[in-house]
């Protein structure tokens, strides 16, 4: 009898080369690596690398989870983790319920831990004020 793996779910997955300037608004909802230059703002529900020797400033960046492999100026939140690898740069603070931070980070910033997402709450679309309120009727 034959077995068969079934095919784990393809992501789409786009990258900004390495000699790519980018300046303004991305919005996406695969996965999106920065190899070059960012200038602006990252709003998504998709998971986002900036590889090693990408640069990237940005007013905010929300993604699914965040891997900083390059340098990033800006504020970070991510519905699931942020990962800082070795030798990477962050100035901002980080807002996620899971951290990584690998040894040789340069990292200036404060960080806030969030719940992870058990419910299907969408914590993107969700006004702030409201999500503290049940964050602290569940500490209670």
């Amino acid at each position: 009898m034959a077995r068969y793996k079934e095919k784990a779910k393809e992501r789409d997955l786009t990258i900004l080369g390495e000699k790519t300037r980018f300046h303004g608004i991305l919005k996406f909802s695969e996965d999106l690596q920065i190899a070059g230059k960012f200038d602006g703002t990252i709003d998504a529900t998709g998971n986002l690398v900036v590889r090693k020797g990408a640069t990237c400033c940005a007013d905010y960046i929300r993604a699914a989870s965040i891997i900083v492999e390059g340098a990033v100026q800006g504020d970070l939140t991510a519905g699931d983790r942020v990962d800082m690898h070795a030798g990477s740069s962050v100035r901002g603070n980080v807002t996620a319920s899971r951290l990584k931070i690998a040894d040789g980070v340069s990292f200036e910033g404060s960080v806030e831990m969030i719940r992870a997402n058990q419910d299907g709450f969408d914590l993107f679309s969700s006004r702030s004020d409201i999500l503290k309120g049940q964050l602290a009727r569940e500490k209670s």
